[in-house]
């Protein structure tokens, strides 16, 4: 592939929209260009990484006995209406119409389709068990698209489905694909970890995620030493166990003028109302009362009450997965007007007439509360009138609730729920997700098949993603330096950069007939051959395209030598021209 009739040209300035390093890298060394926010173009020497990234998928989507086909991006919108992903999308899905007015979407995942196509060929237990996927472009309507490839709107995707009959069955294929998956990022170089993950709008049974561990990552997960992993929508508490009622002091009001922050709050309980062991209060020792705001997808709008212990606060994404699909907010001031039973500042689930706020209260709002506040815990909280709070109110005694929510924040030194110790947070992004469907889209969308005894049954399903430009960028975040792009050679897009350099004919004949013996061995050869470019050009050039291995023709041809270049290492070392082939052999 000769630079004088290659598409591609190269940029000396950042663009000014990069973020992140594969953000830069990507679009100077012409890799990809922008068409529009989180949407790109790919050009020829982005194509050849993608491709070779794609090669190593479907060699181990094959070894797990996968078969490739290919869906349009552009679906019907009646399978997702059907399985209510239509409207559970959101604002997330791009919808069209035709000019019939027909509705269709551009897919997000492709489910549906998936299930509708076995339903269409396969009617028995003997066809099963199959396991079908694509590589494909999805599309997402991303709110704020960001750091080029690493959150766009359209994306390229691997997703595989696996159909069985049997729970047994949709183990074994699920354990398969989850097996390939650690095969494929082991030959990416790409570390992962794999952490119990929430299903969202895919549903099922079972839900685990690949994450690269990375600061840049969008996804906070924990893990402890004992092997847990979960990202933190998943994770579940560790509850404390429930305290005898018998001999609790009875609960008391007091005023607190003045205590807009748990912290006052604190400041003034343990300087009027000191505890009787001697200890000081607490934020942990507060019960604060969160009013959330929960947008359904029809529009209607419900406030909720979440009482949480006073030294956490509600995480975001959390609260987003345990209301889910409904979108969360804080209440506004509009919505305290609208309910007036609700005393900003001094909500609590107890007053002094009796009411609580469940369902059941004046207020006729949902209380939840988190998992540790527990039977027989002690509370200072607020009394529901203004300027007043309670002390040693007791859960399950003086208070219930409506249920219980996960959707406090998670600290550092928090129990891991399977006792496997304290956790640690980290950042990651995720570069593959693996489902256990069950059998919510076949039976929806009417799969069936006869078993061994002429019955029909429900087809269970696996859904299993990965993100292959995601991939890409990651692999670009990790392998650069302050030069450029320095590409493992499994997804390198050229095995060799020759560059002929110098004024002197017999550097480019030399070249010539080096390509030519490179390219006899089996080898992709990018070839600097352009005539009038300086060499400082030609090496930024080749430091910035990140092919690991560069051959520099040069002043050496008249001595017989030529020098090659391991951009990994940085080493250069002088080898004879007839020996360039069989010396990179022995490098790979």
């Amino acid at each position: 592939m000769r630079l004088t009739n290659y598409f591609l040209r190269t940029l000396r300035e950042d663009p000014s929209d990069a973020e992140v390093t594969s953000h830069r890298l990507l679009v100077r060394g012409a890799y990809i260009r922008r068409q529009a926010p989180g949407i790109f173009a790919w050009l020829p020497i982005g194509l050849r990484v993608k491709g070779k990234i794609e090669a190593i998928v479907r060699e181990e989507m094959a070894a797990a006995g996968a078969h490739e086909v290919h869906f349009p991006a552009l679906l019907p919108k009646e399978p997702y209406e059907v399985t209510g992903r239509y409207t559970e999308y959101g604002d997330g899905m791009f919808r069209l119409a035709d000019r019939r007015d027909a509705g269709y979407v551009l897919a997000p995942t492709h489910e549906e389709v998936f299930t509708l196509l076995v339903k269409d060929l396969y009617n028995s237990y003997k066809d099963l068990p199959l396991s079908i996927y694509q590589i494909q472009d999805k599309y997402r309507d991303e709110a704020r698209p960001r750091a080029g490839l690493l959150r766009g709107r359209e994306f390229t995707m691997k997703d595989a489905y696996s159909f069985d009959y049997t729970d047994a069955g949709l183990n074994a294929s699920y354990q398969a694909q989850r097996d390939a998956y650690e095969r494929i990022f082991t030959r990416l170089g790409l570390e992962y970890v794999i952490v119990t993950a929430d299903a969202g709008a895919m549903g099922g049974s079972k839900s685990e995620e690949f994450l690269h561990p990375t600061p840049v990552g969008e996804d906070t997960f924990v893990r402890s030493a004992g092997g847990y992993a979960a990202n933190i929508e998943a994770f579940t508490t560790l509850v404390p166990d429930s305290i005898p009622l018998e001999g609790l002091p009875d609960a008391r009001v007091f005023d607190s003028p003045n205590t807009p922050t748990i912290q006052t709050l604190v400041d003034l309980a343990n300087a009027e109302q000191p505890r009787a062991d001697g200890t000081l209060w607490t934020a942990a020792h507060t019960l604060k009362n969160v009013v959330l705001a929960l947008t359904q997808l029809d529009g209607t709008r419900e406030l909720v009450v979440i009482g949480l212990p006073g030294d956490r606060d509600v995480d975001q994404k959390r609260a987003e997965v345990a209301f889910q699909p409904a979108e969360v907010e804080a209440a506004t001031e509009e919505d305290f007007k609208k309910h007036p039973g609700l005393v900003k500042g001094y909500i609590g689930p107890w007053s002094a007439d009796g009411a609580v706020l469940g369902t059941a209260s004046r207020t006729g709002i949902r209380y939840l509360l988190d998992p540790r506040v527990v039977e027989g815990t002690e509370w200072i909280t607020g009394a529901n009138e203004t300027e007043k709070h309670v002390l040693q109110l007791v859960a399950g005694r003086d208070f219930t609730a409506d249920g219980v929510v996960e959707a406090a924040s998670i600290r550092d030194g928090d129990p891991a729920p399977d006792g496997s110790g304290p956790i640690e947070s980290a950042r990651g992004m995720e570069i593959g997700h693996v489902f256990q469907l069950g059998r919510k889209y076949a039976e929806a969308l009417g799969l069936k098949v006869l078993d061994e005894n002429g019955k029909l049954v429900t087809v269970t399903m696996g859904s299993y993603g990965i993100g292959v430009t995601r991939i890409l960028a990651i692999i670009a975040e990790l392998n650069n330096d302050a030069k450029g792009l320095i590409w493992p050679k499994p997804v390198a897009p050229f095995d060799v950069h020759v560059l002929a350099t110098g004024k002197d004919s017999l550097a480019y004949e030399t070249a010539e007939v080096i390509v030519e013996a490179l390219e006899a061995s089996g080898r992709d050869v990018l070839y600097d051959d352009r005539p009038k470019v300086s060499p400082g050009v030609k090496f930024g050039d080749a430091e910035l395209l990140g092919v690991p291995t560069i051959v520099i023709v040069g002043r050496g041809v008249a001595d017989g030598v030529v020098e090659l270049w391991d951009r990994r290492s940085g080493e250069r070392l002088e080898v004879a021209i007839g020996d360039v082939v069989a010396r990179l052999g022995e490098v790979g």
